[in-house]
């Protein structure tokens, strides 16, 4: 097993051992916590792969042969119980439909056929969502074999090559220190420099990002030597600072207490540098138009080395205004063989001494044409792919989301030992980690951290052919990217056509390079002919005519490009890996603010939609998908209408209204005590599900109630986009998910108590006053008619009670919403919610007592 990776925001002695942290966290997640989970996940555990390690020692040791991660399952005495519970829960389902026809008596006929249709498609999605967990795998990297078989003893290294896209979209919505800082981590990761590179891909054309990059390239030389030196953790400068006390004297070297006050003060320095890029480009902007041009003259922008920006201007016009503006590719960082700028040894005197050398860092915009449809982020990978290809066409790619940075330098690595496994590495198309978020709310009230999903449902697909791609933080293997099948089922006679991958000769040869595994140590020359080159694969007409979209790259007419990327991908035989690591391997930002959540969540649920009535469906699409993930696509393209019914479920307590008793089902005791056991043996599922996935209660009762708020929102919002979508041939909107917070020094959750009002709040709104009401008749009731209910009348209110009450607990994240600040202090939701109920209870017994003598209850 490897030596598990530093401690988040600890400084490591450079000739020390990963035992004794100089410096200690401060965010409250300490090393003891982080081993007691550790522990809690391991002890449900066993190793699966004793006999393929045993036959590999056999053979002549592990050197004759690279297992690079262990496999786990999960131990029997957990696991099936958790199976036998499945299908004793999937028998009281089919008992609980049959018994539900055979007495179809109603008060409300058609209500009845409508829960019956939706009773089925619970049972059915719960299907779906659970068979493919029978069989839950663990696979972790062993980064002690990677270093034994590919480091070599004189410093090189024998592994392949990566090249690491960045995507961003706007500088406004996405922060340009994110990115920035997204970008340092990358080039600061522990692999090595002449075998990685960076491309930031921005599709806005904006000189303000090209500048930023240009900043990085200045301070990177100082903040790289500074990790590597030192083990910093993680690489991150923002996050470091902000994670990280200072050195205390005495218990750190003055020479690290020198690099660290040298590095800290170089980093604020930076940051103001960025702060005030806008300015300075616009006044240079304004110096050089006001020498160059004449009245009525356009007005350009102009870079620091006195040529305009082929890209947006400040001042926009018709070919330089965003989303129309030229192709634009620049080497900010040359590879390191080309002895790009060294830091100053003068300057830096006890950083200088440690490898200074940097990896190579590209900027790349797409053309941006109003007459071209541009396939959002999907267009922008693929652009980044093809860019690549031509510079540096490394076998491997990880896409980052600019929000995200790496929190763990060895992630890139324990990533390459899946790829390079000899059992499954050669059929791997992708590596996906977990996304993790390091600005969510100590309660993660919206349910951001999605841990029963990531850390459940796709721990559990890595026992069948693997996770899905999910956006962000997944390493793939050039090859599975253009399409090419993998290679126990690849023809020999594979060939790089025009027709598939478009008509540049350049970009050809590096198809046919990477069918061969062949890499060239060094970029090719960067001159006038070779930078044409490079801007035309990323013109926005280069796909047209071609397989890019479709069958190559990353897939375009879907709002969730990734899912069915992915699915493409499976649908060819390739499988897939999920890696977690104790420390994490990647860290991001997600919005706090309740609306931009839920905006986030249309876009998702609205492609997953847009898949299943696609020729991407998982009924007819992948001809090479296994059963079993083809029923976890389908989940993954269906689950939205379920909320349709929920949502209609949801506002039945409306019936509490109605003078006289209405029930759904007769007998209506029975019939909820039915329910309850079949919605208490989901529960008990889902304890024994977060036993062996290391959730927490917390997580799993946050993703409850959030897939609640959801399907009254969201979810119904997405099914309404499809039905136009289907009608009208328009598909879903894509919507920049804004990271900006609210304002407030003193706050960093401030966005959290900011209540944005949006159209699909409405329907979550009537759910939640729809609940109060009825409750809150539903004691007037009682105390009107109290002395003349029978047994059975009492029992039948308090179980109808029992539904409301859930469903406020539900709802319970959605109403601290609502309060907006005053949320801070939850105890007056606590307060305000029976002094409502109370007040409905008594508004009923007033009007009863108004009219009771006109009209009877």
């Amino acid at each position: 097993m490897a030596s598990p990776a530093p401690e988040a925001g600890a400084i490591y002695p450079a000739n020390g051992g990963l035992t004794d942290p100089l410096l200690a966290t401060v965010n409250g997640h300490g090393t003891a916590k982080k081993k007691a989970n550790h522990a809690a996940k391991g002890k449900y555990w066993v190793a699966s792969d004793k006999a393929e390690r045993r036959a590999a020692k056999e053979s002549g040791g592990e050197d004759g042969g690279a297992l690079l991660f262990r496999r786990y399952k999960v131990k029997g005495a957990l696991l099936q119980p958790y199976r036998l519970l499945i299908i004793v829960r999937l028998i009281a389902v089919l008992l609980f439909f049959t018994w539900r026809i055979r007495h179809n008596k109603s008060d409300i006929m058609w209500f009845w056929t409508m829960s019956i249709v939706g009773d089925v498609w619970f049972g059915f999605s719960w299907l779906l969502n659970q068979l493919p967990k029978f069989n839950p795998i663990k696979t972790v990297p062993d980064l002690a074999a990677l270093k034994r078989h590919f480091d070599l003893p004189d410093g090189t290294s024998r592994l392949p090559g990566i090249d690491v896209f960045v995507t961003t979209a706007d500088p406004i919505d996405e922060p340009i220190l994110y990115t920035m800082n997204c970008v340092l981590s990358i080039l600061a990761v522990d692999y090595p420099v002449d075998r990685l590179a960076c491309y930031l891909s921005d599709d806005s054309g904006a000189l303000v990002l090209y500048e930023a990059l240009v900043e990085v390239g200045k301070f990177a030389p100082l903040w790289v030597p500074f990790c590597r030196k030192y083990c910093i953790e993680p690489r991150a400068p923002e996050s470091y600072f902000d994670m990280v006390a200072p050195p205390q004297a005495g218990r750190a070297s003055q020479e690290l207490l020198n690099d660290y006050r040298r590095v800290q003060m170089e980093y604020d320095e930076f940051k103001v540098r960025l702060e005030k890029l806008p300015d300075t480009i616009r006044k240079r902007s304004d110096m050089y138009n006001s020498m160059t041009t004449v009245e009525g003259d356009a007005k350009a922008t102009w870079m620091a080395n006195g040529t305009q920006w082929p890209g947006t201007w400040i001042d926009p016009t018709e070919t330089h205004r965003k989303g129309h503006h030229d192709p634009i590719a620049k080497a900010v960082l040359d590879h390191p063989s080309c002895g790009h700028s060294q830091p100053n040894a003068e300057r830096n005197p006890s950083i200088g001494a440690t490898d200074e050398h940097l990896p190579m860092l590209v900027y790349v915009s797409r053309e941006k044409n109003p007459g071209y449809d541009h396939n959002k982020k999907a267009g922008a990978l693929n652009a980044q792919l093809r860019a690549s290809a031509l510079l540096t066409n490394a076998q491997l790619i990880i896409n980052f989301d600019c929000d995200h940075y790496i929190n763990n330098s060895q992630a890139l690595r324990s990533a390459v030992c899946f790829m390079l496994d000899q059992r499954d590495g050669d059929n791997t198309a992708f590596v996906q980690f977990p996304q993790r978020f390091d600005n969510v709310d100590p309660t993660d009230r919206y349910g951001n951290h999605n841990r029963v999903f990531f850390d459940g449902t796709m721990l559990a697909l890595n026992g069948l052919q693997g996770p899905s791609y999910l956006g962000t933080g997944c390493m793939f293997r050039r090859l599975a990217l253009y399409g090419i099948d993998p290679p126990h089922c690849r023809a020999e006679n594979v060939t790089a056509q025009a027709s598939r991958f478009g008509n540049s000769t350049l970009f050809l040869d590096s198809v046919s390079k990477a069918l061969k595994q062949e890499r060239s140590t060094t970029p090719p020359p960067l001159d006038d002919t070779f930078l044409a080159e490079l801007e035309r694969v990323v013109t926005c007409s280069f796909d047209k005519g071609t397989d890019w979209g479709k069958g190559t790259g990353y897939i375009y007419d879907i709002a969730t490009e990734d899912i069915v990327t992915g699915f493409r991908i499976h649908g060819q035989g390739w499988r897939s890996m999920y890696c977690t690591m104790e420390h994490d391997a990647f860290c991001g930002i997600a919005p706090i603010n309740l609306t931009e959540r839920l905006h986030q969540i249309v876009r998702w649920s609205g492609g997953s939609l847009e898949m299943f009535f696609s020729h991407n469906n998982p009924f007819i699409g992948g001809r090479r998908i296994q059963p079993l993930q083809r029923v976890s696509y389908l989940n993954m393209t269906i689950y939205p209408v379920t909320s349709v019914f929920i949502l209609i479920y949801s506002l039945s307590p409306v019936m509490w209204l109605i003078p006289d008793e209405v029930y759904i089902q007769r007998p209506f005791t029975r019939y909820v005590v039915y329910l309850l056991v079949i919605i208490v043996m989901i529960h008990m599922i889902g304890w024994l599900e977060i036993k062996w996935a290391g959730v927490t209660w917390l997580d799993y009762w946050r993703n409850e109630q959030f897939f609640m708020i959801g399907s009254t929102s969201a979810y119904p919002a997405a099914v309404l986009h499809m039905a136009v979508n289907l009608l009208t041939k328009k598909g879903i909107h894509f919507r920049v998910t804004s990271k900006q917070t609210t304002a407030d020094n003193n706050d960093k959750f401030a966005d959290l108590y900011d209540f944005r009002w949006v159209p699909m709040l409405i329907p979550t709104m009537a759910v939640l006053i729809c609940n109060v009401g009825a409750i809150g008749v539903a004691l007037g009731k009682t105390a009107v008619y109290i002395g003349t209910w029978t047994a059975a009348k009492k029992m039948h209110a308090a179980l109808g009670l029992l539904f409301n009450i859930w469903i406020m607990f539900l709802l319970y994240p959605f109403a601290l919403a609502v309060m907006g600040r005053w949320a801070k202090r939850p105890i007056i939701l606590v307060v305000l919610l029976p002094v409502l109920f109370l007040l409905v209870a008594l508004m009923y017994v007033g009007v009863h007592i108004l009219l009771s003598g006109v009209t009877p209850f």
